[in-house]
């Protein structure tokens, strides 16, 4: 069970009109590494965790991940709101106006829709944790890479950084989580 509150991890209000960034930003909402494909994966892995607390963080950072990827949905959506037909055309967001108009749909900025084979899980708690910090270094990378390409933009940095960040820590507490379970592991074998 989850309460929502109806508001974003961070502030997010995007001045820049460029249409290339709201483009590229569809790596982090329908892409291979987005906050989708996290939240998913998180989620879904929580049930096959050997202990209370290593559920329990599954299931917060999945969470959290939603609320990341509200975030990047809001970015986008404020860059295209005014933006015209022309505008997303040069952009080369024409396909994305014909088949969605300005609203968001989970796929990456080459246009190719987000699929289930982008997530990772092979049931072995172990295995899926070292994805899942895999995953969040990946995740860190391309915010680095999307804050190379805001221009100096203050207002696509700062919700960037603060996404970025929330990786890193995300990234730590995977890794603490790891150490756990190989724990739980080796006590399992030292009691049998």
């Amino acid at each position: 069970m989850w309460i929502y509150e109806k508001k974003l991890q961070f502030p997010v209000n995007v001045t820049s009109k460029d249409l290339g960034m709201a483009k590229i930003l569809l790596a982090q909402y329908g892409g291979p590494a987005s906050e989708l494909s996290a939240c998913l994966q998180y989620l879904n892995q929580r049930y096959i965790m050997p202990t209370g607390q290593t559920k329990a963080l599954l299931t917060d950072i999945g969470t959290e991940e939603i609320g990341h990827l509200e975030m990047i949905g809001t970015m986008v959506y404020q860059i295209m709101q005014n933006a015209t037909v022309a505008e997303l055309k040069e952009a080369g967001l024409d396909g994305h106006y014909v088949l969605h108009g300005k609203g968001l749909f989970y796929n990456d900025p080459n246009g190719f829709n987000w699929t289930s084979t982008y997530l990772d899980g092979l049931g072995d708690p172990i295995t899926d944790l070292t994805a899942d910090i895999n995953a969040e270094q990946k995740a860190k990378q391309t915010y680095e890479y999307l804050m190379d390409m805001a221009n100096g933009d203050e207002s696509l940095l700062a919700p960037l950084r603060f996404l970025r960040e929330r990786e890193v820590v995300h990234y730590q507490r995977f890794g603490e989580a790891l150490e756990m379970v190989r724990e739980y592991y080796n006590q399992q074998k030292y009691f049998c």
